[in-house]
């Protein structure tokens, strides 16, 4: 069978220097682009709802573009394993450039949303060959230093997106954000077309597992809808989500059965019997669970607990990237020069940033912007630390055939832990936040609050962001208490339960790093190979 895991390894074609070094820095260029527009988007959606309308739809902009490249992650690992790289990275390249233009160019949201849908399927397209890439050109023992390169690229890319994202939406229009993909977009598909090595695995004639495609998909769709939606569209348990969630469940056995007995099946079940992958795969899923408690929910603290204005908030994010990128880059070199010990290094990793989001469990309303600066930053290290080991594990374990697809299932695995993350987290966080503001409250204040504006406060803690919320609020309570004593009590209830809320959220996530870190301990350690 072509897709059968064999023990002996399978040669590369040598490369001159320069063409490995051009094509790793194509490599780097169309992972920044990719990861750049996730980061620069997010600015500028305020003013493409203000321009467009359909507030209700706001989420389905970052969310089909996260669906569409989860899906297309593993199934183009399998292909490129079957068919090649180059042309499935330059057909991702072209949709993700073409993809851009056209969300540019969107009048309406219902455009933005598909096109940002066909962007996700370009960006998952680059993400499946980016670390693939990399594993054709160097072999595991030098694999470290240059996988600490990526994943300090991705780290950068989160510094500049935010701030690139709100210039250029103030200075152009937002709809420049898309636009400024396409020149860099073209200069690396020239890049890649010119440069980038076209290797074959084999010559064998393939066949595309279409069914186990088919069910990945309607595994993959509705269960990132529901956890996408779930406590925002509709409630946990309604019968949308639940249904969503039993749709793939099924999906998800029948995917399971098609792929034990397909010839070249999408994810080769084999892969998990190896004890590195399987290992490697639920700390990647529980290091991710964990990361998005701090990326997601440290620029709420800062704004909302500790009173930072919306930019600033964002920017506290920066020294936490800083932290990652530079965590990055010495755990690639540590791996690659002191004897791959990606065991050691990864309960290293965890353990520093399970130290750091225990220390964001603990900040409180008085607590320090240094102090919770500190804190972030180390949560950054212990991440940087740990983002490139377990690829290199599994890129390790496995032999060159199926080096496409277990190398995607890294990313995928990443993507789906990051999901289900944000799910629990939002859902804990808003569960928490309303339970805490009720007991917080004195009574004297309830009293005064008509019933629907209390329910609000307790479903959203808009007063503590919004100038205009603050000035409604104060309206109702001005013909009570003039002298604003009670304003100030509700203020004050509501930072100290976001900040309960918020510790609640930082503990999940510690307890998902605590699990990754005892996992760690089961993986094997095997000495990296000097060869492909």
């Amino acid at each position: 069978m072509a897709t059968e895991i064999q023990s002996q390894p399978v040669g590369l074609r040598s490369l001159p220097r320069k063409q490995i070094m051009i094509t790793f820095v194509g490599v780097m260029l169309a992972m920044f682009l990719s990861s750049l527009d996730q980061t620069v988007v997010g600015t500028a959606m305020p003013r493409i709802i203000s321009d467009l309308g359909g507030f209700s739809h706001y989420t389905w902009v970052t969310s089909i573009y996260i669906i569409a490249s989860a899906v297309a992650i593993p199934i183009t690992g399998k292909l490129t394993d079957m068919y090649g790289r180059k042309f499935f990275y330059l057909g991702g390249l072209i949709i993700f450039v073409l993809a851009s233009l056209f969300c540019g160019l969107s009048n309406t949201m219902a455009q933005i949303i598909i096109f940002r849908g066909v962007q996700g399927i370009g960006a998952g397209v680059m993400m499946a060959n980016a670390f693939t890439v990399i594993g054709d050109i160097f072999p595991p023992a030098d694999r470290g230093k240059y996988q600490g390169f990526m994943s300090g690229v991705f780290g950068l890319s989160s510094i500049i997106g935010p701030t690139l994202g709100g210039y250029v939406t103030d200075s152009l229009s937002w709809h420049w954000v898309f636009f400024i993909n396409i020149p860099l977009g073209l200069l690396i598909i020239l890049l890649f077309f010119f440069f980038f090595p076209n290797f074959r695995p084999d010559k064998l004639k393939h066949n595309i597992d279409y069914p186990g495609l088919i069910l990945l998909i309607l595994t993959v769709v509705p269960a990132m809808l529901a956890l996408s939606w779930g406590g925002v569209e509709y409630a946990w348990g309604s019968w949308q989500i639940v249904g969503m969630f039993v749709f793939s469940a099924v999906m998800l056995a029948l995917f399971i059965f098609a792929e034990s007995r397909s010839r070249e099946p999408i994810i080769p079940l084999s892969l998990f019997k190896n004890r590195i992958v399987a290992i490697s795969e639920l700390v990647i899923f529980f290091t991710a669970f964990g990361m998005f408690g701090g990326i997601i929910f440290i620029p709420l603290f800062f704004q909302g607990v500790l009173g930072a204005t919306a930019t600033t908030s964002g920017n506290f994010l920066t020294p936490m990237m800083l932290g990652m990128v530079a965590g990055s880059l010495i755990s690639g070199q540590l791996l690659s020069r002191a004897g791959g010990h990606y065991k050691l290094l990864g309960a290293i990793g965890i353990g520093i940033m399970g130290i750091g989001i225990f220390l964001l469990s603990s900040m409180t309303a008085e607590t320090t912007n240094a102090s919770a600066v500190v804190n972030i930053i180390i949560t950054g290290i212990g991440l940087g630390v740990t983002m490139p080991l377990y690829t290199i594990a599994v890129q390790n374990a496995v032999p060159y055939n199926v080096l496409g697809v277990a190398t995607s299932s890294t990313a995928f695995f990443r993507s789906i832990g990051g999901a289900v993350g944000l799910a629990v987290f939002g859902s804990v966080m808003n569960n928490q936040f309303a339970l805490e503001l009720t007991n917080k409250l004195p009574d004297a204040v309830k009293a005064l609050i008509p019933v629907g504006q209390l329910d609000t406060l307790a479903k959203n803690p808009q007063a503590l962001m919004s100038p205009e919320a603050q000035a409604q609020l104060q309206v109702i309570l001005n013909h009570a208490d003039p002298s604003g004593r009670l304003f100030q009590q509700i203020l004050q209830a509501l930072r100290e339960a976001l900040s309960s809320a918020l510790s609640q959220v930082f503990l999940f996530a510690l307890f998902a790093v605590v699990i990754a870190f005892l996992v760690n301990f089961f993986i094997k350690e095997i000495a990296l190979r000097k060869h492909h």
